[in-house]
């Protein structure tokens, strides 16, 4: 075939290309173009939109937070980041309060077994300042022979206290009030404190504590104690003893 006879064929190719192309063609319009953009973001955010909702309805709160911070960020003036919107603030207050909760509540450990011949619950959490190997743990006992107890027990050599002494405990950032205390007749690094009963029920409904004590080679110290996760619960009281 001749390259004359090829010739026509092809100018009918090129006429068709060029009223596809043209404005009167099918080519979609720019507007057209936008509104399928739109429908598409709309329906991956109203996707998002679901597993979102589904996590606050379980109140998995932690999951749900930044799976609405991404529709809001990303999907910008669709109907799903309108609704996360009226929610997330919410949302994101309620689970920084669940994992400071948590945290709290980690910060405490709860033990129970026999000891000396008796059954001993405890209720122990290690001193936030100072921290490291230099950390002071306070400890909640409860014992079927020797009953209730609280104090602190520090690592090196202990505290200093001739006899009886004091310290002074503050509660939630009230200015700190004198606790007696005592040194243990057995001679661990540890300092009792008295009226035990009262210094619980205290802590109990205290967020932070603080103790300005005595250690032996190391002066004066402020400990701080962060007690807010304290669960009554798990330091029961053993029968017939207070």
């Amino acid at each position: 075939m001749s390259a004359r006879v090829c010739r026509p064929a092809a100018l009918v190719c090129a006429a068709a290309l060029l009223a596809a192309c043209s404005p009167g063609g099918n080519a979609p319009t720019p507007a057209q173009l936008a509104a399928q953009q739109q429908a598409a973001r709309e329906a991956q955010a109203t996707q998002k939109l679901a597993l979102y909702q589904t996590m606050v309805n379980t109140q998995r709160y932690a999951l749900a937070v930044p799976i609405g911070q991404d529709i809001v960020a990303n999907f910008a003036g669709t109907q799903a980041a309108a609704t996360v919107q009226k929610t997330l603030p919410e949302i994101e207050r309620t689970a920084s309060a669940n994992a400071e909760r948590a945290r709290l509540q980690a910060l405490w450990a709860y033990q129970t077994g026999k000891e000396s011949g008796g059954t001993q619950i405890t209720a122990s959490i290690y001193s936030s300042r100072p921290g490291g190997d230099d950390r002071v743990r306070l400890v909640l006992r409860r014992h079927s022979a020797w009953g209730q107890s609280a104090y602190l027990f520090g690592s090196g050599r202990g505290f200093a206290c001739s006899g009886h002494c004091a310290i002074p405990i503050g509660i939630d950032g009230a200015p700190p009030r004198p606790w007696k205390a005592y040194l243990p007749v057995t001679g661990e690094p540890a300092i009792f404190i008295e009226d035990d009963p009262r210094f619980i029920a205290a802590l109990a409904k205290a967020k932070k504590l603080t103790m300005q004590v005595e250690l032996k080679g190391r002066g004066s110290e402020t400990l701080v104690f962060e007690v807010g996760g304290y669960d009554p619960a798990r330091f029961p009281e053993l029968p017939g003893k207070r």
